[in-house]
């Protein structure tokens, strides 16, 4: 069995934050550049006073080294094993097997004791598994790579749909720009939701998704399969509490009932039905997140009818109970405080 690793209970100096983002020949360029900018631009607003973060983008031998997109890079040599840092961050990209088959995770367990918390981006999730971190912890990554990690490392609990997770001191990420959203939460834990905002508006993206939000909407999912229904879904979203039968849906989209199931089909590769209990969940998933409005009132502006409904649904579809899935927030401290003004109307 993998020894649990340990973390430095917190920052282990006054003084800025010691950042390093870890890469290798052939990483995602914004999985390097996306997280740098995050902390750059928190010390750049940090005005006359002092910088909240110490960055620096290291790589084994140093050097110059080649992204994916074929842009090179400027990287600091590994620094030794006993160095504290506050934040290693592992980013990812096509050659995280060569980096992985390199030696990578030795050198990253061994950091392990000198860091206060460990993220990764992306595929850089392999290293962290390779390097025993995700053993006993949840964790995510790129959702077409979710399968894979699981498969190499069973002792991680997997999830393929959320943005980012945190598990303890192991913070791990999705793909590309789910790194910025990831780096913006590590702000917000430093610095307050405050610094973040003010990071969040500097760079026009949101203060940061919810790391519980999927890596992609069933609405963008459905239209995959083209344009013809995208009216519908809009429809669809702004009727969730109705009742929508597959002759109203026909109606709704200007077709025969028949005509309507068998067109819908082909095209989303789902049933009328199916696909609305998706979307229904999905809008679900966003009240529990971001509101506290209680199970019933979830269940009836989504559609569901009843709080049992609701509960077979998400069990189908999330493998967790509502309110399981609401306390995660409140345990990431994601979730919005009890006493917030109810959502608008969906």
């Amino acid at each position: 069995m993998t020894k649990t690793p340990r973390f430095l209970p917190g920052r282990s100096a006054d003084g800025p934050r010691r950042v390093e983002i870890l890469a290798f020949r052939d990483v995602q360029l914004l999985d390097v550049a996306g997280p740098l900018q995050v902390f750059a631009t928190a010390n750049d607003l940090a005005g006359a006073g002092p910088a909240p973060y110490a960055l620096h983008v290291v790589a084994a031998g140093g050097g110059q080294l080649r992204s994916s997109a074929g842009l090179g890079l400027a990287m600091e040599p590994l620094p030794s094993a006993d160095q504290p840092v506050d934040t290693l961050v592992v980013a990812g990209g096509r050659g995280v097997a060569g980096a992985v088959a390199g030696g990578l995770p030795a050198w990253v367990a061994a950091r392990v004791p000198r860091a206060r918390r460990v993220a990764s981006v992306c595929t850089g999730a392999f290293l962290l598994g390779a390097a025993g971190l995700l053993d006993g912890r949840r964790a995510v990554t790129h959702w077409t790579r979710c399968s894979e990690l699981a498969r190499r490392h069973p002792e991680a609990r997997v999830e393929p749909d959320p943005i980012f997770i945190r598990d303890g001191a192991v913070w791990t990420s999705a793909g590309v720009t789910a790194g910025i959203d990831l780096a913006l939460a590590l702000v917000e834990a430093d610095l307050g939701r405050d610094a973040a905002l003010a990071v969040a508006r500097h760079l026009v993206v949101f203060l940061k998704r919810p790391g519980g939000q999927s890596q992609f909407s069933t609405v963008l999912a459905l239209q995959s399969g083209g344009t013809r229904f995208e009216g519908l879904h809009a429809w669809i979203a702004d009727h969730l509490s109705e009742d929508l039968t597959v002759p109203r849906l026909a109606e709704a989209a200007g077709m025969s009932p028949r005509g309507f199931a068998r067109h819908y089909r082909a095209a989303t590769g789902l049933t009328p039905a199916r696909a609305l209990e998706r979307q229904r969940v999905e809008a679900a998933r966003r009240l529990l997140a971001e509101t506290a409005l209680p199970l019933k009132r979830v269940a009836e502006r989504c559609g569901f009818g009843s709080e049992e409904t609701l509960r077979r649904s998400f069990l189908r579809h999330v493998a967790v109970a509502p309110a399981s899935y609401r306390q995660r927030f409140r345990d990431d401290g994601e979730g919005m405080p009890d006493g917030r003004p109810e959502a608008p109307e969906i």
